[in-house]
């Protein structure tokens, strides 16, 4: 033997390593298989159910089309929601009445099948998804189909669609200046708010990043708090107008605080800052009272608190107050909007445990800087209607007050 030579035992056999061979994908087969159940059982969908639990189809691999199945009856074609080639059966979502009655049944489904094969859950996903961004390439008729569906799944709480599946693709440009997704969504609150409240849709509307953003779903040349009013109050959806009134009501007046704060907190000219938010308010359209309790919101937002020293906190309050008294009095224009403001005074000194003691200070420093009226402040002490803290408040403002009715008597 060569000393080149590897030793070798006489009739051992070398094995060879096997190469993991793919099975070809046949997705044709797959679906015309789906396809073949529903024919078997006569779309009778509990014995489809069964059916499917009991064969060996490849649903790991073929999860999409399986869905697609269900949805629209067959195969579609690449890239499309259009049908491919080959078998499909008329029991399909698209092929039923535009009814809850009618479609609940294959929500029912759904939702049977992915309790036993959970792994497709992703898959109802991913084609929901891809539907919803081919919205236009539907029939009206279908497009409505779609949407009682999806508001029976979320009724229903079907696994495998969270809502920002479901709104977020919706905000594709070209469906939305279509009018398109507005059109769904109205179709979608309406079924899903027959047997849910306005409370549970809000819920599902602000898990999916719309709760703020209802009017994103009006074409851009409609998109105004007018046309969201009269679309959705002759839809007959008139508690979700008022939520959304309200709820952009409360928008704008976050946003005015928000730039009232920063404009304070920057130490900018006071007459800029009035004019500023005297604009804000004549676009937000908000109510006096409203106004005031804004600015003073703000201006307390603005403040640099000191941590425990409440003597220097009540500096901060009274030095605030003093800088910011002629934006106070811009808005305070009558004995009911300063009552309002003593309101706040109050509430903001209750709420606040380390501003308890500042009461009393601070409805003197506006009397003294004409914000507020002698008569107003009496008012508040004999009639005040909020009973936060008012006892303490009474007590501690009792020497002024005892003050100016002396000084009255006098005159």
């Amino acid at each position: 033997m060569s000393s080149k030579e590897k030793p070798t035992l006489g009739g051992t056999r070398i094995k060879t390593r096997k190469r993991n061979i793919a099975a070809p994908l046949d997705p044709a087969a797959f679906s015309d298989a789906v396809v073949q159940i529903y024919h078997d059982n006569a779309g009778d969908l509990e014995l489809v159910a069964k059916s499917i639990e009991s064969s060996d189809l490849n649903f790991t691999r073929y999860g999409d089309i399986f869905f697609e199945v269900i949805f629209i009856g067959g195969r579609t074609q690449p890239g499309t929601v259009k049908s491919d080639e080959g078998e499909r059966h008329t029991y399909s979502v698209i092929d039923c009445e535009p009814k809850r009655e009618a479609i609940l049944p294959s929500v029912v489904y759904i939702q049977k099948i992915l309790r036993r094969k959970p792994f497709l859950i992703k898959n109802l996903e991913n084609v929901t998804r891809r539907f919803l961004q081919s919205l236009e390439l539907f029939e009206e008729n279908e497009r409505k189909k779609l949407a009682i569906f999806t508001a029976l799944a979320f009724s229903q709480k079907l696994s495998g669609l969270p809502p920002e599946t479901v709104f977020q693709p919706l905000l594709k440009d070209n469906l939305v200046a279509k009018g398109i997704v507005l059109s769904f969504v109205t179709d979608f609150f309406k079924e899903y708010l027959v047997e849910n409240s306005l409370e549970d849709l809000i819920s599902i509307l602000r898990r999916g990043k719309m709760e703020d953003n209802l009017m994103d779903f009006l074409p851009p040349v409609r998109r105004s708090a007018e046309s969201f009013a009269e679309h959705f109050t002759n839809e007959g959806l008139t508690d979700l107008v008022e939520y959304h009134s309200k709820k952009m009501f409360e928008v704008k007046l976050r946003e005015i605080k928000t730039v009232l704060t920063s404009k304070v907190t920057e130490e900018s000219n006071v007459d800029e800052v009035i004019e500023s938010v005297k604009q804000q308010i004549k676009d937000a359209k908000l109510p006096d009272i409203e106004v005031v309790r804004v600015v003073w919101d703000g201006l307390m937002d603005a403040v640099q608190w000191s941590g425990k020293n409440q003597q220097q906190n009540a500096n901060s309050v009274l030095r605030q107050v003093k800088t910011w008294a002629p934006l106070l009095n811009t808005f305070c224009t009558s004995g009911k909007l300063e009552l309002e403001l003593m309101y706040k005074v109050q509430m903001q000194c209750y709420e606040d445990a380390k501003l308890m003691k500042v009461f009393p200070e601070v409805v003197r420093s506006l009397y003294e800087l004409d914000v507020l009226a002698e008569d107003t402040i009496l008012h508040w002490f004999r009639k005040g209607t909020n009973s936060k803290g008012r006892q303490t408040f009474v007590k501690s403002l009792e020497p002024f007050v005892n003050w100016l009715e002396e000084a009255e008597e006098e005159e």
